[in-house]
């Protein structure tokens, strides 16, 4: 057995890179399809519809993903998902109609399903217990390292190209995912055939307080896909450049990467559940002001505030859903953590759609403050309440 500890550690530098390509290619087609849609001549509403394509897939088969992967391991699980990937960003360069971005929002949601369930439970499953916060913290930084060279990349490549030719050249996130896989995959560990104790879902959830942080997890997700989406939006109808819009979204990614350093600190001080209440609190205040100000460096401003509030709501609660799950069904639980949370996905862009389309996007910004205003109140643990009390 090697004991070297660089050596065993790279399965878990892998997965970091599998993460940086992996994500950058979801986080550069989020704002690619939403821009193509706007050029097309699609209103807010059907924008929306297409942003909801692609968590379809993550709604239906997280789960599932989850609970194979714990008893055949993630290698070829994630190498068909860059093929999804692959595909779906190849369709809207070769069929220009918004039809081809409802298929391509769908087989990327496949792809996404995959990402999201299988390279986070690699980062827990790779770290020994006390190394959890920091290697969570780590691989949160990666993300919002891809959330701010997403946008930015997505939005110069459309100015230089158009968004079709856009499409094309971040295929190649996905190619250079699967090589990964391909070359140094079977690094990654493997499956057991009994994926723990033969509990039900009842059980399973009952377990560790896992149906509050399910919640709350699913609302940081809608928080930050909300801002994510209707940042584009807005900006597109105050007349911003791509480039503008990308610039004002990749300052939310600056700031979430900023306070992620700042986590372990911020949790060993003041712990898990009062850092995602005043989380959600600087959320709640960045969508208040956003429909206030109409030139970038003031939506910059915002961003930066909103993604000091969110930035660190995703991987706090990945690490305690993670280390509060039954042995040996983590990505089991980790994939109905995604379940949970796309459902909200595909429900929310439509209804807000439709909600931008008859009142305006102020009406949207104001609502989803009241919702994370809601996800504090959530967090609030018992023993903060008996405290209070």
């Amino acid at each position: 057995m090697d004991t070297n500890p660089i050596a065993t550690r790279k399965p878990l530098y892998l997965t970091f890179a599998l993460m940086l390509c992996c994500f950058g290619s979801i986080s550069c087609a989020r704002v690619a399809f939403s821009l193509y849609a706007l050029q097309l001549g699609a209103s807010a509403s059907v924008v929306g519809i297409v942003v909801a394509t692609l968590y379809i897939f993550p709604l239906l088969i997280s789960w599932p993903v989850g609970r194979y992967s714990d008893r055949v391991g993630s290698r070829w699980l994630l190498l068909f998902g860059t093929v999804c990937g692959s595909c779906a960003m190849m369709i809207p360069y070769f069929v220009r109609e918004i039809s081809a971005l409802y298929v391509a929002g769908t087989l990327l949601g496949a792809a996404f399903a995959l990402y999201n369930v299988l390279l986070q439970n690699l980062v827990g499953l790779l770290s020994k217990p006390h190394e959890l916060a920091r290697n969570f913290s780590n691989s949160s930084l990666i993300g919002a390292s891809t959330n701010f060279a997403g946008p930015l990349l997505a939005g110069i490549a459309i100015d230089y190209s158009g968004p079709a030719n856009a499409c094309l050249y971040l295929v190649s996130l996905s190619v250079a995912a699967a090589a990964l896989l391909v070359i140094w995959g079977d690094r990654l560990p493997g499956g057991t055939r009994h994926s723990g104790p033969g509990r039900s879902i009842r059980e399973t959830l009952a377990h560790g307080g896992m149906v509050r942080i399910l919640m709350t997890s699913s609302l940081v997700q809608v928080g930050q896909d909300l801002y994510q989406f209707y940042i584009p939006v807005y900006g597109y109808g105050i007349g911003l450049s791509a480039s503008a819009i990308g610039g004002v979204l990749a300052t939310f990614a600056a700031a979430s990467f900023f306070v992620r350093f700042l986590m372990p600190y911020l949790i060993a001080r003041r712990g898990e559940e009062t850092v995602l209440r005043y989380s959600f609190g600087l959320a709640m205040i960045g969508f208040v002001l956003v429909p206030f100000f109409h030139n970038a460096v003031a939506l910059a401003l915002i961003s930066f505030t909103f993604g000091l509030g969110m930035g660190c709501g995703q991987p706090i609660t990945t690490m305690m859903i993670f280390s509060r799950s039954v042995e040996g069904r983590s990505g089991e639980i980790l994939g109905l953590r995604q379940t949970v949370n796309n459902l909200m996905r595909v429900s929310c862009p439509p209804v807000f759609g439709l909600i931008a389309s008859a009142f305006g996007l102020s009406p949207v910004f104001w609502l989803s403050a009241l919702i994370m205003g809601g996800g504090s109140v959530l967090t609030r643990s018992p023993r903060d309440e008996s405290e209070a009390r």
